[in-house]
């Protein structure tokens, strides 16, 4: 990667990529967003300026840099007006909301993620991954990222809403394809970008329809929850029962934007690292046996608890290094609220900024053989070593995943699980292609055959 100072700029603009004069870098974008943004950081250095006709982007492609927007002057910034493709979908939960209000929810929340009470939740994870390998078959052909997507919107649902939702997992399913596929068309389609939802096409409205399904489904759980006046110690419960200092309550909408908001984003990340999990070990033998021996030393056969997660280190590890390769937030993108400076550059209210957990990830000053699926590389505390925003899964400053531990403890005891008691082949000739949507999805999933150990 080549590093570009600030003052070597001309007309105090970075270098970047040519554009069109009429639809700016899209084309390019929309091809290929991920080897687009690897490209330009390649080619351009540390900052790098996307040019179009009605709009300026910055790419940041160093630590420092990220850090200075996320953290240092993260008030000058706020969510891009991408995320407003989903705001009928998001309405205003923690992922979008801004300023005051996100603060509040965010502390109203926060108990729901403690440390002692996520401990909590590990039986359930454990025992959610045990019911669905009882329908798993000896020499069956699986596509493991819908298994995956499955398993954790059931524990999610249980552990937080404390409903099960067995019935409506294909259903959730479906609406959030349809949802996932909206934003990505809408995003790259310049056209459609700029085109409300409520215009009467078919994209929109198919999007409608599975905005309608996710709140029918949601209102219902909230008013079973209020009718049954019971607090059993989840989330919804919580915030159902929770008053802030001035005595207000969260509406059913509040509270609605909020559920669906960890529905989503509380299965989306941990599915998705387990699912390219699943790929990596198939293709690495070698590191699929280091991970049955540590299993086999730490559980001897028995049922994983959260007591064993300070031993299941490499367990970890690999988890770590997948969401390194193949981060289930791929990029983020912030606003420039107020006219300041990153990176010595003036930038101007309006701006947009893009970071990439991609790019940065596979950044080979901070990552020796960037591309080589290597667990070993978190060895020797590299994790403490490396600048904070060299790898930022979760994203990070004020607006880090609220449910980064409970994530993370997920993927763990699930992999745990399931390795102690199969093991998954990946299914010959089929594309295994990450799709760049709103996260990093296999496209047309990961289709396995399964064995008992």
């Amino acid at each position: 990667m080549v590093t570009v100072s600030p003052t070597n700029k001309t007309a105090n603009y970075p270098p970047g990529p040519k554009s069109h004069p009429l639809l700016g870098i899209l084309p390019d974008y929309a091809a290929d967003p991920i080897g687009f943004m690897s490209r330009s950081a390649k080619d351009y250095g540390d900052i790098v300026l996307w040019k179009g006709p009605a709009f300026s982007v910055y790419q940041l492609n160093h630590p420092d840099y990220i850090e200075e927007v996320l953290v240092k002057k993260n008030s000058q910034f706020k969510k891009h007006q991408t995320f407003q493709i989903l705001q009928r979908i998001w309405g205003n939960g923690l992922l979008v909301s801004e300023g005051e209000f996100w603060q509040r929810q965010r502390r109203l929340m926060q108990p729901a993620f403690h440390r002692e009470r996520i401990f909590s939740y590990g039986e359930v994870m454990v025992d959610y991954t045990k019911r669905m390998l009882k329908n798993w078959h000896e020499g069956e052909s699986r596509d493991i990222h819908e298994d995956m997507m499955h398993l954790t919107l059931e524990v999610v649902a249980k552990t937080l809403f404390g409903t099960e939702l067995i019935a409506e997992v294909k259903q959730v399913e479906k609406a959030m394809q349809v949802s996932i596929e909206y934003f990505e068309t809408r995003n790259s389609n310049m056209l459609l970008y700029f085109l409300p939802d409520w215009v009467p096409i078919p994209l929109n409205l198919r999007y409608q329809k599975a905005v309608q399904q996710f709140d029918n489904l949601i209102y219902r759980i909230i008013q079973q929850k209020r009718e049954s006046a019971e607090d059993a110690g989840d989330l919804l419960s919580m915030l159902l029962h929770i008053q802030d200092e001035d005595g207000t309550s969260m509406s059913d909408k509040q509270i609605r934007d909020e559920l669906i908001t960890l529905l989503i984003a509380g299965h989306e990340t941990t599915a998705l690292a387990l699912s390219w999990t699943w790929y990596l070990l198939s293709q690495h033998p070698d590191i699929e046996q280091k991970l049955q021996t540590e299993l086999q030393t730490v559980l001897a056969g028995r049922t994983p608890t959260f007591a064993d997660l300070p031993k299941l280190i490499y367990t970890e590890r690999v988890i770590t290094e997948v969401m390194r390769l193949y981060p289930p937030v791929w990029a983020m993108s912030r606003q420039v609220v107020e006219d300041c400076e990153v990176a010595g550059y003036p930038l101007r209210a309006g701006d947009g900024i893009v970071m990439s957990q991609w790019v940065m990830h596979r950044d080979p000053r901070y990552f020796d053989q960037p591309e080589i699926f290597n667990p070993d590389r978190w060895e020797n505390d590299l994790a403490k070593k490396l600048p904070t925003f060299a790898y930022f899964p979760f994203a990070g400053g004020p607006r880090i995943c609220i449910g980064q531990s409970f994530a993370k403890m997920e993927a763990v005891l699930i992999l745990a699980t399931i390795a102690q008691n199969f093991q998954l082949t990946l299914v010959p000739n089929q594309e295994i292609v990450p799709w760049p949507a709103f996260t990093l999805r296999p496209k047309y999933g990961v289709k396995m055959l399964i064995n008992h150990r």
